[in-house]
């Protein structure tokens, strides 16, 4: 597990490296966006990367790791959208939306802990265009959620379905890295 705990810290650090100097160059213009708009944004991030896994082809010069780091990002702020509200204008410091973003991921982190707990690591032995497939069916059900006002009878509600898609992805980062590194991941 000190090994888990450390890859997702360093996949984490660098995804909210990226979204640090985003907030400086952009501010929080994303307050702006409802939660439907940021699932619509993860799922072209998704939509995307099932492309490039599927064909092996990249025409805009972006690869994986970028878009796992975009799911990660976009995920967060969804859920920090979804506690916060939309607003209609940007009312976050930089600062302060990275403080949020940063309390969002030690949320999904703790979740991430609990299932790991459970699932005894079974991430590890996945495929990362398995996990990018669980993202998009985890985007559908939220899309789904979202047409249905929100209403769920039995299921669990979006801003669980953002906390998995957020782990997803960083496992998915994880699992690149490893087998970038020599390690034994497949895609």
């Amino acid at each position: 597990m000190d090994k888990t705990l450390r890859q997702y810290d360093e996949a984490t650090a660098e995804c909210v490296a990226l979204f640090t100097r985003k907030a400086q160059d952009y501010g929080t213009a994303w307050r702006v966006m409802r939660v439907a708009s940021l699932t619509d944004q993860v799922f072209i991030k998704a939509q995307r990367l099932r492309t490039l896994q599927t064909t092996g082809e990249n025409k805009v010069g972006e690869g994986v790791r970028p878009e796992l780091v975009a799911i990660v990002n976009y995920a967060a702020m969804a859920l920090v959208q979804l506690d916060l509200g939309v607003v209609d204008r940007p009312d976050l410091s930089a600062t302060e939306a990275v403080i949020q973003v940063k309390a969002r991921i030690k949320q999904a982190r703790e979740l991430m802990l609990l299932k790991n707990h459970d699932y005894g690591e079974a991430w590890r032995s996945m495929r990362p265009a398995s996990l990018v497939d669980l993202i998009l069916m985890k985007l559908l059900r939220i899309k789904q959620i979202e047409d249905n006002q929100g209403t769920t009878l039995v299921s669990e509600g979006i801003d669980a379905n953002f906390l998995d898609i957020l782990n997803y992805a960083i496992f998915a980062l994880i699992l690149t890295e490893d087998r970038d590194s020599g390690g034994s991941s497949a895609e």
